[in-house]
């Protein structure tokens, strides 16, 4: 019987493949490989966009959470939603006027100066680390599944994602992001939540076995949720991968209130998550890994059959994440990386001008098949190497909020920063994120207190918000035609084809 619910979650991995090709359809110029052509609905855009944010800490993570702490374990994906409704509402409409690729083209157009090039690196290490985690968490769904060990399983799911990342880019991604959506869609909110719901007897039978204390929305405890507000959503204001899917959306309004749903979407598939766990907490309470709670009702709670949908719905939620972290990585690495290097070593990218950022025309889409097919290799290998990639990646997390955060979002709220003290931020709150976590972690006596620690971020935010505005006030304002050419692009006078200029 149990062969029903491998049968389906094969069907749905054959289907990606397929929709690596359907894609491939569709990409015909650099923009459709990177953004989709820019021209995505309102239907495609809120789809993709909580496809891409709602990973395996969301969907296999907040289950957990569910089952540990109640309805209190719904505030890690609520942290998530807030930060895609910020985003949404307060900044993608300017975002998606500017017409670029990366977030450090945003840094370079408004600061025109050289000192915030190095974003493109911490950029590049975040999508590395979050695509690496993605990867080997899908994979444990195979490992319960088909039985097969960490490596095999890693590389299998690792390839299917890759092949159709590769073959047709970001309208590849789309169109796989909105089944996977439609997937978690039925799985989680269709049929986990009723089929659990009921078999735990309904809130009245979760009260009674559980107690009343799994129904306070703070049983999680303070500082928890402060933690996921501060990674999370401050994380996803400013994340290339989340970036790259508002420069996907067809007109500003699309991007505001398309991201909103989703942003919505997010908030409530939290609360059916943390209601799941609730629910199998009654059900099934003897077991050890929160982790395993989410695959332990799909094998032992829901019938047969919708047990492999429920299973396809954990693997798409991780697949949709590692695919978006993909292009992302690849992006920045040939639009940003690439020259910023060339330009140190005193060599001219010639893709670019005098070392500056690339223009559209200089994506051709068969390079960027390559970028993507060599990162997704080496991003395979990180998942089956490093055992601790969370580490790293809440290194990388930690740096790109405590480092990066305040100079992206100053540009877009006040003109009086500008690139000295952008780049000052950058280094002084990248210094004092790292700076404190090596001493955290030197005199930790457990892990929360060292690399896990919330500290770091709080100091770092805190210097580089302090050296943002003292260096900016301090040192000459942005160079007025720096400034009219950023206004311009905010104002969408600029056609794509135009190039970011050379930073000076």
């Amino acid at each position: 019987m149990q062969a029903l619910n491998i049968a389906i979650v094969v069907a749905y991995l054959a289907a990606m493949l397929g929709f690596g090709w359907w894609g491939k359809s569709r990409t015909r110029n650099a923009s459709d490989y990177l953004v989709a052509g820019r021209r995505l609905g309102p239907l495609l855009y809120t789809g993709t966009m909580a496809a891409v944010v709602l990973g395996g800490a969301s969907t296999v993570g907040g289950v957990g959470l569910g089952y540990q702490y109640g309805i209190s374990g719904m505030w890690l994906v609520v942290a998530i939603g807030t930060g895609v409704l910020l985003l949404s509402l307060l900044f993608a409409p300017t975002i998606q006027k500017l017409k670029i690729y990366t977030v450090s083209q945003m840094l370079t157009l408004r600061y025109g100066h050289r000192a915030t090039r190095v974003s493109g690196i911490v950029m590049l290490a975040y999508t590395l680390m979050l695509c690496a985690t993605s990867t080997g968490a899908y994979a444990t769904i195979f490992v319960v599944l088909f039985g097969w060990d960490r490596a095999l399983s890693i590389a299998v799911g690792g390839a299917i994602v890759l092949i159709y990342s590769t073959i047709g880019g970001m309208w590849s991604i789309t169109l796989a992001d909105m089944a996977q959506f439609v997937i978690k869609t039925i799985g989680v909110f269709a049929l986990m939540l009723p089929f659990s719901l009921a078999a735990a007897g309904g809130f009245d039978g979760i009260a009674e076995r559980a107690g009343d204390e799994f129904f306070s929305i703070t049983g999680i405890g303070a500082q928890s949720i402060i933690t996921y507000f501060v990674v999370y959503t401050l994380g996803l204001l400013i994340g290339q991968d989340i970036w790259q899917r508002v420069f996907t959306s067809r007109t500003p309004e699309i991007a505001r209130w398309g991201g909103s749903a989703a942003g919505i979407y997010c908030i409530l598939y939290g609360v059916a998550g943390a209601v799941i766990g609730m629910s199998a907490s009654v059900v099934l309470p003897a077991i050890e890994s929160k982790d395993d709670v989410y695959a332990d009702i799909a094998l032992n709670v829901l019938p047969i059959g919708i047990g492999g949908l429920v299973l396809a719905a954990a693997v798409a939620a991780m697949m949709s994440t590692a695919s978006g972290a993909l292009i992302a990585a690849a992006t920045v690495a040939r639009t940003d990386v690439v020259p910023f290097v060339a330009g140190w070593i005193g060599k001219s990218d010639k893709a670019g001008t005098d070392g500056g950022e690339r223009s559209s025309s200089d994506h051709d889409v068969a390079s960027s098949r390559w970028w993507v097919l060599g990162l997704g290799l080496v991003t395979i290998a990180l998942a089956v190497i490093v055992q601790d990639v969370v580490a790293a990646l809440t290194i990388a997390y930690d740096i790109l909020v405590g480092g990066l955060l305040v100079s992206i979002l100053g540009g877009l709220v006040w003109r009086r920063g500008n690139g000295i003290g952008a780049g000052a931020s950058m280094a002084a709150g990248t210094l004092v994120t790292l700076g404190v976590m090596a001493y955290l972690e030197v005199t930790a006596e457990n892990q929360y207190d060292g690399i896990y620690a919330n500290e770091p971020i709080y100091y770092g935010l805190a210097v580089s918000a302090l050296v943002y505005v003292i260096v900016s006030l301090a040192t000459r304002a942005t160079d007025p035609g720096v400034m009219d050419a950023w206004d311009r692009r905010v104002a969408g006078d600029i056609p794509e084809d135009v190039p970011v200029d050379a930073p000076r």
